[in-house]
């Protein structure tokens, strides 16, 4: 029966034998042009290596095509177009063909070789006994070659404008980061560099492993636009050289995440990121001590004031690490407030922290609110960051901002008291140091308030701590300057010799925690900060590795100006982080407590009271008056800025010269409204 079906199938005519294969390919493939053409490729892959198996088997007999059997063509035909739809051939895309991709090809073509092992033992033919294993090879061969030149053909047209980088870090982080970014089209990798000398001159995937001092000959040869830190596992110490050998070259820097980040899970390597603002710093960041962070926190109802701040919200993520019994959270903005508590609600989710987390709505003015939550919630630690730090718009608003940052501390403080809370901690900052404008003036004032308050009989410790500029912060430069940056420039830089004192915002947020457990009392504390960053020196760091020049003439014509708009109201060059020079250890190494004067409470208590009276009274030059009085170095100071002080032309005449000659007006005195007046508070 069998001899009688192979001589039917001999009959048959090499079209209709295609005819068939073609009705089986549009039923059971998909009908696009694409995948019906793979499929007549690799169906002619098929012939060519059962040609091939033939002959190369047949021991010089000289064995052809019109020689085989046409039953086993058919059916191996049959069944390898049936084996490679099942094993998903032509749902893989090409371009992004990988490792599974080939095993599916192994078995797919293994598969097929059963195919024709089967077909020569029922048809009974003459085939030589290696013909499987040569149809093997030669269909893995020719299927494998036509996708592999598939790719690359699609490589090389992707590429084309893809942009040249470099992969720093030639470790496991930086062959997968390869592996990723080899399934995309945006980044085309040149070469790997990697410090470890037993790797250089080694090849991975295709792309040379390189030193160090290849870097700018690369760059200059292949016109690389970007180098890619993989390096998640080095010390900081080690990632800020790496950035400072690549500042002078007109590339841009990026990173992955740090292998922190990588196993807690809350990043994967191919998130290409810029820099860590961390790197950005002049020095190695201060290292926590976890024992003083829990002391506070661990098992305790702890509070954060502000909460949707940037400083507030930085809180409650490294809290959430110590467990606390409970978290509250008050902010007076509700879309602030709404957006923290997603956040630290997913975080928890994914933690698996099972303490609850409230949110409130409220304001720090609001004394008898604040009490009733404290003593409702029984609650043990409050961090106080609810403030305006915003130089300028104080200055703008002078008035207003000394109210929220002098009576919001103040009824904070003063409620933590009544309730009998344990720890209050007032997140202050560098510009109270002898300052120079009504916001600093105003956080030096929140600081004798706390002062005051641990003077008296209380069951709550006082404490205070002063740190500088913190990087990634909502109004601080580092994300201006990026927006300058992405928008072509210019970046502006209020003077060429201001200086700052930077920290993380999570460092800041560390120093703040830990000082809970170090305070007595009063206590000021400060961090040992290093030396001061001249601004402009970061405004042209952050240029050079985003990939510009500020030079006009570089390698790729690129470059983003830098322009001097001159100091902001009430800004000044240089900031300090004490009073005086008498400074204490702690228990931490980087962090001091600061001896500094302070006045009786009953003194800097009338005193908040007159100045809370003359905020409310818009009474602009007593108010400045108080602060003068109470806050060493703060003297001289006019509101010529306030827009309400301003309008209502009660600027005196000597600002008033120094207005005409910014061009800023005055409205007439009698255009104006009586004044109001409120009573003394909590009177």
């Amino acid at each position: 029966m069998v001899k009688k079906m192979a001589s039917r199938f001999r009959a048959m005519s090499a079209h209709s034998v295609s005819a068939v294969i073609w009705m089986f390919a549009r039923r059971s493939l998909p009908t696009t042009f694409r995948f019906s053409g793979w499929l007549v490729l690799d169906l002619s892959v098929v012939l060519g290596a059962l040609y091939g198996a033939a002959a190369i088997g047949g021991e010089g007999q000289g064995a052809t095509f019109g020689s085989l059997p046409p039953l086993i063509v058919f059916l191996l035909l049959l069944s390898s177009a049936l084996i490679f739809s099942v094993q998903g051939l032509y749902l893989s895309v090409i371009r992004y063909m990988g490792q599974q991709a080939v095993w599916d090809l192994v078995k797919a073509v293994s598969f097929s070789t059963v195919a024709l092992g089967a077909a020569i033992f029922f048809a009974e033919t003459s085939m030589p006994a290696t013909a499987p294993l040569v149809y093997w090879l030669l269909l893995f061969v020719g299927i494998g070659g036509l996708r592999l030149i598939s790719r690359g053909w699609h490589q090389a047209n992707s590429w084309a404008d893809a942009r040249r980088v470099i992969i720093y870090g030639a470790g496991e982080s930086g062959r997968q980061l390869l592996n990723a970014l080899n399934h995309g089209t945006d980044y085309r990798v040149v070469a790997f560099i990697d410090d470890n000398p037993s790797l250089h001159e080694t090849v991975i995937n295709g792309r040379p492993v390189l030193s160090a001092e290849e870097v700018p000959s690369l760059v200059a040869e292949h016109a690389v636009r970007q180098v890619l830190l993989a390096i998640p596992s080095a010390s900081q110490e080690r990632r800020r050289a790496i950035i400072n050998s690549l500042v002078g070259l007109p590339v841009r820097v990026r990173t992955i995440p740090k292998i922190s980040e990588l196993i807690s899970g809350n990043a994967i390597v191919n998130q290409i990121q810029d820099v860590d603002l961390d790197d950005l710093l002049g020095r190695e960041p201060v290292p926590p001590h976890p024992e003083l962070i829990d002391r506070c926190i661990t098992d305790k109802v702890v509070m954060v004031t502000g909460a949707g701040g940037s400083i507030g919200s930085e809180l409650c993520r490294q809290i959430l690490a110590s467990s606390p019994r409970e978290l509250i959270l008050l902010d007076i903005s509700e879309f602030a407030l709404y957006s923290v508590d997603r956040e630290i609600k997913s975080l928890c989710q994914r933690q698996g922290l099972r303490f609850p987390v409230v949110t409130l709505l409220g304001s720090v003015r609001d004394e008898q609110r604040l009490e009733s939550i404290f003593r409702t919630f029984s609650v043990d630690t409050v961090y106080h960051a609810a403030a305006y730090k915003h130089v300028p718009m104080v200055e703008y608003n002078v008035a207003e901002g000394v109210a929220n940052n002098v009576h919001g501390t103040w009824s904070a403080a003063w409620a933590a008291h009544r309730a009998g809370v344990d720890t209050f901690v007032l997140v202050s900052t560098d510009k109270a140091v002898r300052p120079t404008n009504v916001m600093g003036a105003s956080k030096r004032f929140a600081e004798l308030i706390l002062q005051g308050l641990s003077q008296i009989e209380t069951k709550t410790r006082f404490c205070i701590v002063r740190f500088g500029n913190v990087l990634g912060s909502s109004g601080s430069v580092v994300p201006l300057f990026r927006e300058q940056i992405r928008g072509g420039g210019p970046v502006t830089v209020t003077h060429p010799e201001v200086s700052r004192y930077f920290m993380s915002i999570r460092e800041a947020a560390q120093l703040v925690l830990q000082a809970g457990a170090l305070g007595t009392g009063g206590d000021v504390f400060v961090l040992d900060m290093g030396e001061p960053v001249r601004i402009v020196e970061l405004a042209e760091r952050m240029i050079r590795l985003s990939g510009y020049d500020i030079e006009r003439d570089n390698m790729f014509g690129e470059h983003i100006d830098l322009e001097y708009i001159g100091l902001r109201p009430g800004e000044k060059l240089h900031e300090e982080l004490l009073l005086g020079t008498s400074v204490t250890g702690t228990g931490h190494p980087m962090i001091m407590r600061a001896e500094e004067d302070a006045f009786d409470f009953d003194f800097i208590e009338d005193a908040a009271h007159r100045l809370l009276r003359a905020c409310a009274e818009m009474d602009l030059n007593d108010v400045t008056a108080i602060l003068t009085e109470h806050v060493i170095g703060f003297s001289g100071h006019e509101p010529r800025h306030d827009y309400v002080w301003v309008k209502q032309g009660r600027v005196g005449k000597r600002v008033r010269r120094a207005l005409e000659a910014e061009n800023v007006t005055p409205i007439r005195p009698e255009l104006v409204g009586p004044r109001q007046s409120i009573g003394r508070p909590n009177d």
